[in-house]
């Protein structure tokens, strides 16, 4: 009888599994009523905040192609709008071309200036580092529109008035100051280990830089590449000031000309149609990187 109680009690529930058998999985926890509730206020808040952005981009969609007095398309559903931005002056295609160049300059200039300097300011040492670094910051606070005329005096010294290049580095001017700041928080994000090992390993500096350091910062390059690319895809007033021929207008310059083609009468079917075209690219770009998007924001807020 001992021995019978004493082998029932050693394979009773109560008892421990021996010393290494895997332990039993915890069951996932149900979606409870306090949890909905908990988060239901979320929920309805940003579901608020994405119809309050979404719903002018679909009130935009829609009107560019439904008719409306004034427009090329009077008379039902259709592209008429379209057609009269196509072929405004130049074409839709030639100032798209402008747009996509002068942007993906600005990108390329902005991406290696700032990984170049992020990278310098965060593992050199050297006197007046940070005294560069805040000036280089200062020119976020200088207004933006105030620099555009010495600006434009000095690309026409240099031959670079009426031209798409004096566009891209003005504008990559004015996108360094940040993107600098946010690669030199990325590269500040790695381990300073991974340079020294890369180091002992025989890399040379831009060996570890462009091997070991340049991956571990991908997702702030990526963030620095989309904010330039926002920034001169959408930017207006550098192509007023710095282009006066219509053959080198940027899109969003076409599209503000379009508006008051007509006797001064405004084209809304037109400029509708314009800023649909000026947001696809946009949109699509976020919705395909906002994950790196994310990861590079939070790159500065995790070190350490």
């Amino acid at each position: 009888m001992a021995v019978m109680s004493h082998s029932t009690s050693t394979t009773g529930e109560g008892t421990r599994p021996p010393a290494g058998a895997p332990a039993g999985r915890r069951k996932p926890r149900g979606v409870t009523v306090y949890g909905v509730a908990l988060r239901m206020p979320y929920w309805v808040f940003t579901g608020a905040v994405a119809l309050i952005f979404l719903a002018p981009l679909v009130w935009t969609a829609v009107a560019s192609v439904s008719p409306q007095a004034g427009t090329n398309q009077t008379e039902g559903w259709g592209f008429g709008n379209y057609e009269t931005l196509a072929n405004y002056q130049a074409g839709i295609w030639r100032y798209l071309f402008n747009s996509a160049f002068v942007s993906l300059l600005t990108v390329l200039l902005t991406l290696v200036i700032s990984l170049l300097g992020g990278y310098a300011f965060a593992r050199f040492r050297f006197p007046g580092r940070n005294f560069l670094f805040l000036l280089t910051l200062a020119i976020l606070m200088v207004p933006y529109a105030t620099l555009l005329i010495p600006l434009y005096v000095l690309l026409n010294e240099v031959g670079l008035e009426n031209s798409l290049v004096g566009v891209a580095l003005v504008l990559t001017m004015f996108q360094l100051p940040f993107s600098t700041f946010l690669m030199r928080i990325s590269f500040e994000a790695v381990p300073r280990e991974l340079d020294e090992a890369a180091t002992v390993d025989g890399c040379s500096t831009w060996g570890a830089l462009w091997r070991v350091l340049l991956p571990a910062v991908k997702p702030g390059l990526i963030t620095v590449g989309l904010f330039s690319f926002l920034a001169a895809w959408n930017d207006f007033m550098a192509p007023l000031i710095l282009i006066n021929d219509s053959e080198r207008m940027t899109l969003p310059l076409a599209v503000s000309n379009l508006r008051g083609q007509v006797q001064g009468v405004v084209d809304y079917g037109a400029t509708e149609a314009g800023v649909v075209i000026l947001a696809l690219p946009c949109i699509v770009l976020f919705l395909l990187l906002q994950r790196h998007y994310v990861r590079g924001f939070m790159s500065g807020a995790l070190k350490g």
